[in-house]
């Protein structure tokens, strides 16, 4: 059985981890963070976030962003993926090379590389340097 005292101290290490993470996405939204939001209306059928890169033969999108995250909305209405700009370009480059890009928006005059919702989920790996 553990005593109070241990109980005590792995609470404080919780509420100080769980504080940072409040405070990290308090800086997100409090409008010192540049954020691109996307809302997606086929990414809960598909399985795949569409990040642009070029419109109109001309870079845009992920490839001319000045923000500092990216979050997508997905149209389902109840799941919304955050990731840092950089981290998502890392992502997209893997994707462009590896998986899928396609026309879309008004015309087709848009380029996207189709991500797996799951690839953003796993960010993990991509912070490793693996891709």
């Amino acid at each position: 059985m553990k005593n109070v005292s241990d109980v005590q101290k792995n609470f404080d290490l919780d509420l100080e981890y769980g504080v940072e993470g409040e405070n990290l996405l308090l800086s997100v939204f409090d409008g010192s963070r540049r954020v691109e939001v996307k809302t997606d209306r086929v990414a809960h059928k598909t399985g795949n976030i569409a990040v642009e890169y070029e419109c109109r033969g001309k870079p845009s999108g992920i490839s001319t962003t000045e923000a500092d995250y990216w979050a997508f909305i997905i149209y389902s209405g109840n799941y919304i993926v955050i990731t840092k700009t950089e981290m998502l370009k890392k992502i997209a480059r893997y994707w462009f090379t590896h998986g899928k890009v396609v026309a879309g928006g008004d015309d087709n005059a848009s380029m996207m590389v189709l991500i797996p919702i799951k690839e953003i989920n796993n960010i993990s790996l991509y912070e490793t340097g693996l891709f």
